[in-house]
C-alpha cells in the first residue's frame, strides 16, 4: 500500500510559483532535505546550508527513490534535461512558501513552543497528549530554526486536528518570522534561562527575544507563561503589548492557572496532583525530573485551551519517554554488574545541567554504586561563562553526586572548585576524557553525561556502550540498578 499523498505536485508547484521539468508524479508522500534518509515517493529539497549544498546530493536522492527534487533555477543546468525537477528561484524561500500554503489549508489547532530550556520535551509531550484525542502533527527532533520550522510546517498533513511546532533562536529577531509563518492559536514559553547569553547580555533581552512568539498569534489566541520565573511579569507585559487575547500561567505559584498541588519525584517517573483551570487532575509522568512536572502543566493548559480531552491528555503523559541525548536511560554492563547511563549529551546550559543533576540525584544506585556526572563545556555564555561553570558546584553537592569528570577550558573552573573527593578526572576535550571515564565505571553506578553539542559528549556515551554492552541482549533501555546485585544478570525494567 502506497503512502498517502501529502501534496499534489500541482498544488506544491503553485504554492512555490515553480517551473517544472521532466516526468513528475501526480503527488508526493513527504518532504526531505537529507538524501541519506529520503523515502521513495518523497520530494527532495536541495537547501543550501552553511557547510553543504543540497544540490550536490540531488542525484543521490533521486537514485534513492525521491519522486522529484526542488532545485534553484541557477543550478538546473547541472542536471539531465529529463530529471524530475521543480524549479524555484531560491529553494529555502520555496520551502517557506509551501509552509505558508500548508498553514493556509490547515484547520488544525496550532500550538507553538519556545523557551530557553524544555522546548523539545514539551513539544513531544504535547504530541503524545494531543494524539490521544485526534490526529496530531509535530515537528521532528529539534527542527526549530529558519529551515526546520518551514520544513515541519510544510510536512503538516491537511486533515490533522492538532499541530505542534517548536521555535528556537540564537539571536533577537529570529522567532518573529517563524511564529508569523506558524500562526499559532496557543504559544508557550517554558522558561527563561542564561542560554546564548553571549549574544544577549541579559535575561531580560532573552525574554524579549522569546516574546517575539506572541507576534504571530492568531486573533483570539492565548499565551501560556511560567508563573514561577522572575521574568513572568515582563513576559506578561510583552504579551499584552502584542495584543494577546488571553494570558495564562503555569507553575507552583498560588495564582497559576495550571498549578501543581503536590508532586512526588521518583527515580524513574513523577506523580502529580494539579489543578488545570479549576479541573483537579492526578497523573503520572513516565520520566523523572522536577522540570518535567513544571512543563507538564503547560502541556495540559494548552490541551485545555485547544479543546482537547484533558483527562486523556493527562493519562497519556505516563507514556512519555525522554529522547536520545535528552535524558534517555541506557543499560550497560561494566565490571561488577549492571550500571545505567543517563544520556543527556545533546546540549547543555546552566538550567538544563542543574535539572540533569537533580535527576541524577534522584537516581537509585546499585550496591556500592555511585552517582557520576560527566560534564562538557556549556557554550555561548559570554563573559559569565567561567562563573556559571563554577556555580555548578552547589547543585553537584546538593544532589549527592559522588564523582565528577570534566572536559573543556570552561569546565576547568568547575574542576578547580570541586572538593578533591568529588574529582574524577579532567581533560581538555571529550576524546581525551573518554580514556579516564571508561575504566572508572563499575557495576551499580549511574552515569549522567551532558555538555553543549560543540563539546562532543555523545561519543563518550557511545564508547561506554561499546565497552560495556548488555549481556542479556533483551533490548530494555532502562533499569533500576538498586535491584541488581553485583554480577547479577537480573534487571528491573523501569520507565524512563
Amino acid at each position: 500500500m502506497s503512502a498517502p499523498a501529502l501534496w499534489t505536485t500541482d498544488a506544491m508547484a503553485r504554492a512555490m510559483r515553480a517551473e517544472r521539468q521532466g516526468v513528475l508524479p501526480a503527488a508526493i508522500s513527504g518532504l526531505s532535505i537529507d538524501s541519506r534518509s529520503i523515502a521513495p515517493g518523497e520530494a527532495f529539497f536541495a537547501i543550501t546550508g552553511a557547510s553543504r549544498d543540497g544540490h550536490d546530493f540531488v542525484t543521490a536522492a533521486l537514485a534513492a527513490g525521491a519522486a522529484l527534487a526542488v532545485v534553484a533555477a541557477d543550478r538546473r543546468a547541472q542536471f539531465p534535461a529529463d530529471a524530475p525537477l521543480v524549479i524555484v528561484p531560491d529553494v529555502l524561500v520555496g520551502l517557506r512558501d509551501l509552509a505558508a500554503a500548508a498553514r493556509a489549508r490547515s484547520k488544525a489547532e496550532v500550538i507553538a513552543v519556545t523557551g530557553s530550556v524544555g522546548k523539545t520535551g514539551t513539544k513531544e509531550a504535547l504530541r503524545l497528549a494531543l494524539s490521544k484525542d485526534g490526529a496530531t502533527h509535530a515537528s521532528v527532533a529539534s527542527y526549530n530554526n529558519h529551515w526546520g520550522v518551514p520544513l515541519s510546517l510544510a510536512r503538516c498533513p491537511e486533515g490533522v486536528r492538532y499541530a505542534v511546532f517548536e521555535i528556537g533562536m540564537n539571536h533577537a529577531g529570529e522567532i518573529a518570522p517563524l511564529t508569523k509563518l506558524v500562526r499559532p492559536h496557543v504559544a508557550i514559553i517554558t522558561t527563561i534561562a542564561p542560554v546564548h547569553l553571549e549574544f544577549f547580555g541579559s535575561l531580560t533581552k532573552i525574554a524579549d527575544a522569546k516574546a517575539e512568539i506572541f507576534l504571530g498569534l492568531e486573533p483570539g489566541g492565548a499565551a501560556i507563561l511560567n508563573r514561577d520565573i522572575a521574568q513572568f511579569s515582563h513576559l506578561k507585559r510583552r504579551a499584552a503589548e502584542a495584543g494577546v487575547a488571553r494570558i495564562a500561567s503555569f507553575g507552583e505559584h498560588k495564582d497559576a492557572d495550571a498549578r501543581v498541588i503536590k508532586s512526588v519525584l521518583h527515580p524513574d517517573c513523577s506523580t502529580v496532583e494539579a489543578k488545570i483551570f479549576g479541573h483537579d487532575l492526578a497523573y503520572k509522568i513516565g520520566a523523572p525530573g522536577r522540570h518535567l512536572v513544571a512543563n507538564s502543566l503547560a502541556v495540559l493548559a494548552a490541551a485545555e485551551l485547544v479543546g482537547a480531552d484533558l483527562a486523556l491528555a493527562a493519562l497519556a503523559l505516563a507514556e512519555f519517554k525522554p529522547a536520545s541525548g535528552r535524558g534517555a536511560p541506557i543499560e550497560i554492563e561494566p565490571p561488577g554488574g549492571p550500571a545505567l547511563i543517563i544520556d543527556d549529551s545533546y546540549n547543555a546550559n546552566p538550567a538544563s545541567v542543574a535539572a540533569a543533576l537533580a535527576v541524577l540525584g534522584q537516581a537509585k544506585t546499585g550496591p556500592r554504586g555511585r552517582r557520576i556526572a560527566v560534564l562538557g563545556d556549556m557554550l555561548e555564555l559570554g563573559a559569565k561563562g567561567v562563573a556559571l561553570h563554577r556555580g555548578l558546584v552547589e547543585p553537584i553537592l546538593d544532589n549527592r553526586v559522588d564523582l565528577v569528570f570534566c572536559c573543556g577550558p570552561l569546565m576547568r573552573s568547575l574542576w578547580r572548585a570541586l572538593p578533591a573527593s568529588r574529582r574524577g578526572g579532567y581533560a581538555e576535550n571529550s576524546a581525551a576524557l573518554e580514556a579516564q571515564v571508561l575504566p572508572a565505571i563499575h557495576g551499580g553506578d549511574v552515569v549522567m553525561v551532558k555538555g553543549s553539542l560543540g563539546s562532543r559528549m555523545a561519543p563518550i556515551v557511545k564508547a561506554l556502550q561499546r565497552a560495556y554492552p548488555r549481556q542479556n541482549g533483551n533490548g530494555d533501555r532502562g533499569q533500576d540498578v538498586s535491584k541488581a546485585g553485583e554480577g547479577s544478570r537480573q534487571r528491573a525494567s523501569v520507565q524512563g
